[in-house]
């Protein structure tokens, strides 16, 4: 169960900052790295579209490698967006579509025996849609027959209203791609086979027909969610229109999306909550074990706004006025100590990645008794929870009057995590 953590303030944003921060300007270069953000997204999804048609054609090592790079490397834009969250409603009305989790993938696929079946809590846990063209869905029969976008979109994702129903985005082709990730708390990705696509005799675990028009799918369909965001974010779009509508508003948006990504989603739900159950099923990027990445882009979206400059895969750089210049106008020593604390996240979140990229996986850090993976995390989240702090002061800065940042039971309310 999420909380809230309110800041009250009494003073008021009009008179807080002097007349030469341009608010007008700060918010245009927020829309243009968000666009930007969001282009470099559609770019790399269709890259891995791409990869994903020529392990179709071809299922193999090497293109199953290949749809599996592609994905990763589509993972390194998109999370630095996801500092949009929380204070767009745009973007939140939205996000679930492209990056829900965590996910039942029995609802999908074929899963381990171990798995288990449905549940109170979801009676589809383990429809697997891939094994079974029709089936009953909330007292409707369904004619899976042809796997299409809309049938994922329209009426399997987020079937029967749970929301771990998740059918389309990241972790959903993340899951095809790799599989289940059986080792627990051991090393090791999910090893799903190239064969689970091959037609005829060669496939193996069946339907490998319907395995790949599922994946197919999927992969259109975050194409077009993409291209759909990013054009919100581009000139007359509804999401840059509503940011520079009202210059107060628009800058509320922004802290409050660096403010809750950073404190109740990023270090609660994602990384606390992870350490304090000891659960590997807790990763982010489960199947594929990059949870150690997705942190990293998350934090590095944080000071991407705050810094206002965002760094493209083609190299160049989109840069602006800045958040840092409004507050910096404000009080000069809120502005370096949320600078210094910025950077000092982004240490610990880089000590992270580096582990993980040398071996240390991030499951394993996660194993009850992992003292060196609990400090690892651990110093990340209090990392985050220090630069939030930092945040609110800005905020007190800039004299807005009122601003809830997402909370997580696992930073507010320890004790209920386990009731």
């Amino acid at each position: 169960m999420k909380t809230l953590t309110s800041i009250a303030l009494a003073t008021t944003f009009l008179s807080a900052v002097p007349a030469l921060a341009d608010k007008a300007a700060v918010l245009t270069n927020y829309a243009d790295i968000a666009a930007a953000g969001y282009g470099d997204s559609v770019t790399t999804a269709k890259a891995l579209q791409t990869a994903v048609e020529a392990l179709i054609a071809d299922p193999s090592d090497a293109t199953l490698a290949a749809a599996k790079d592609a994905w990763l490397a589509s993972r390194v834009p998109y999370q630095q967006t996801e500092v949009f969250r929380f204070g767009n409603a745009i973007v939140d009305d939205w996000e679930g579509k492209v990056n829900a989790w965590p996910l039942d993938e029995g609802l999908i696929d074929y899963v381990d025996a171990g798995y288990g079946g449905a549940t109170d809590e979801n009676e589809y846990a383990v429809l697997n849609i891939v094994a079974n063209p029709k089936f009953t869905l909330s007292g409707t029969e369904i004619d899976a027959t042809e796997i299409t976008p809309a049938l994922l979109s329209d009426t399997l994702h987020e079937a029967d209203e749970v929301e771990s129903n998740v059918a389309t985005g990241y972790h959903a082709i993340e899951f095809l791609l790799w599989g289940q990730d059986l080792n627990g708390h051991g090393a090791g990705a999910g090893n799903r086979p190239a064969t689970d696509f091959a037609a005829g005799e060669a496939c193996t675990n069946g339907n490998c027909d319907r395995r790949a028009a599922y994946l197919r799918a999927a992969t259109d369909l975050l194409v077009s969610d993409l291209e759909w965001m990013t054009a919100q974010w581009e000139d007359g779009g509804e999401a840059r229109t509503t940011v520079l509508a009202d210059e107060d508003a628009g800058i509320n948006a922004m802290l409050t999306g660096m403010g809750s990504l950073s404190y109740g989603e990023q270090a609660g739900e994602r990384m606390k909550l992870g350490v304090m159950l000891n659960d590997p099923e807790e990763e982010h990027d489960c199947f594929s074990d990059n949870t150690h990445n997705s942190h990293y882009y998350d934090g590095l979206g944080v000071q991407n706004v705050y810094l206002g400059t965002y760094t493209r895969v083609d190299g160049s750089v989109v840069s602006g006025e800045s958040l840092a210049d409004l507050v910096a106008a404000a009080d000069a020593e809120v502005n370096a100590a949320l600078l210094a604390d910025l950077s000092a996240t982004m240490v610990e979140l880089g000590e992270l990645k580096a582990a993980a990229d040398g071996g240390f996986a991030y499951d394993q850090m996660l194993e009850q008794g992992n003292e060196e993976g609990e400090e690892i995390i651990l110093s990340a989240v209090d990392a985050l929870v220090k630069q939030t702090k930092s945040i609110e002061r800005a905020v007190t800065a800039l004299g807005i009057d009122t601003i809830a940042f997402e909370g997580s039971d696992s930073l507010d309310d320890p004790d209920a995590v386990f009731q």
